[in-house]
């Protein structure tokens, strides 16, 4: 009984309210089509509470126990614990436990627990637990969960926790659990966890496992950097690559090293190597192993078959061993190389080089060397068919 009376009441006080409210501009809505204001009301809202509400235009503060509508603009703040929606322009702050949505431009802060959508501009903050989408233009702060996107021209900072995409152009600060992607030029600076793509000209810098630009004028810091057509900056990372990269195999053993077999991805001076071997211990020591990377550059000597080069390079070394060994060689070393190469190209398919260096094994768990000296090594290079090179001739430098 006590309930059907409180219903009446709350029934006839909005009843009253809805025909007293011509110009107030107070909504108290238990639903939408049960207000103080009737649904096509073409009145300016300035206090808004209810259940779900329904409004022309609210400039003030509406507070919804599951969500608002302003079919207009907003001007002021909209709280709701499930959504809120804009038809056209929003100026202040949205709060909502799912949803904010904007069908036009949004200018202030807008904070939803999974997703908030602007339609065309946003100006401000956009804080969500999944997705930031705005369609056209955006200038500001992203942050969310998921992924941020961006439809058209975007600038400011943008964090998330999988992915950033803008379809044009990006200036500012990207970062992101895994990808970062401008479908133009990109001015400013990209990190992420696993790859950076400007599709146009990068104007900056790209940090991540593995970096891609069209054009780039800056940096790229990874493990796998490529340009497309040209570099005015430098890469820094395992492999450095464009389309001009020559790919080349390597067979050689030495003083250090029983045999190892190693690819150079070769540019117009600098070069990068990635390899696999075996470790000169003892004679009487079993089987070891090791992994190589060296970085270097190329200089020719005589025309296009004689060429000398330099790099350092970096070696961890497995040596299988076990305890029982009265030499007690330690189970895993590293170590550090400086070479000297002297290379003669023999025809477009193979070529001999001589190496000549100095290098020092350490141990991982003290601050102390294990072994040091010269070595000296030799093999044969095999180059690569052009059918696996890139073909396209386009200005480059390293």
């Amino acid at each position: 009984m006590k309930k059907i009376i409180l219903t009446t009441t709350i029934l006839l006080i909005a009843a009253t309210l809805s025909a007293q409210n011509k110009s107030a501009g107070i909504n108290l809505s238990i639903w939408k089509s049960v207000s103080t204001q009737p649904l096509d009301s073409t009145q300016t809202t300035y206090l808004n509470i209810g259940f779900s509400s329904s409004m022309n235009k609210l400039y003030g503060v509406g507070i919804n126990v599951l969500g608002g509508t302003a079919r207009q603009d907003m001007n002021g703040m909209q709280i709701s614990s499930f959504a809120n929606i804009v038809g056209k322009n929003v100026r202040g702050m949205q709060l909502a436990g799912i949803t904010n949505i904007c069908g036009n431009s949004l200018e202030g802060v807008s904070i939803s627990g999974l997703v908030n959508i602007a339609g065309n501009q946003t100006k401000g903050v956009l804080v969500s637990g999944l997705t930031n989408i705005s369609g056209e233009n955006t200038d500001g702060l992203l942050i969310c969960g998921l992924t941020n996107i961006s439809g058209n021209e975007s600038s400011g900072l943008q964090l998330s926790g999988m992915a950033n995409i803008t379809g044009q152009n990006f200036k500012g600060v990207m970062t992101s659990g895994l990808l970062n992607i401008v479908g133009n030029n990109t001015y400013g600076v990209q990190i992420s966890g696993l790859a950076n793509i400007a599709g146009g000209q990068l104007n900056g810098m790209q940090i991540s496992l593995t970096n891609y630009a069209t054009t780039a004028r800056g940096v790229q810091i990874g493990l796998v950097n490529y340009y497309r057509d040209n570099l005015k900056g430098f890469q820094l990372g395992l492999i450095n690559a464009n389309p001009q990269t020559k790919v080349q195999l390597m067979l050689y053993g030495g003083t250090d090293t029983k045999f190892t077999a190693a690819v150079r991805f070769k540019n117009q001076l600098f070069y990068t190597i990635l390899g696999l071997g075996s470790y000169c211990l003892d004679l009487d020591h079993g089987f070891s192993a090791s992994a190589i990377y060296r970085a270097g550059l190329e200089l020719p000597l005589y025309k296009d078959r004689l060429f000398i080069s330099g790099d350092l390079g970096y070696r961890h070394i497995e040596t299988f061993d076990n305890k029982s060994n009265a030499k007690n060689i330690p189970h895993r070393l590293y170590s550090l190389q400086a070479r000297i190469n002297l290379e003669c190209k023999l025809s477009k398919q193979l070529g001999l080089f001589a190496t000549g260096g100095y290098d020092m094994s350490r141990y991982y768990n003290r601050h102390k060397s294990y072994d040091k000296g010269l070595f000296a090594e030799g093999g044969i290079i095999f180059y690569l068919p052009r059918k696996f090179q890139a073909t396209k001739s386009s200005k480059s430098s390293d």
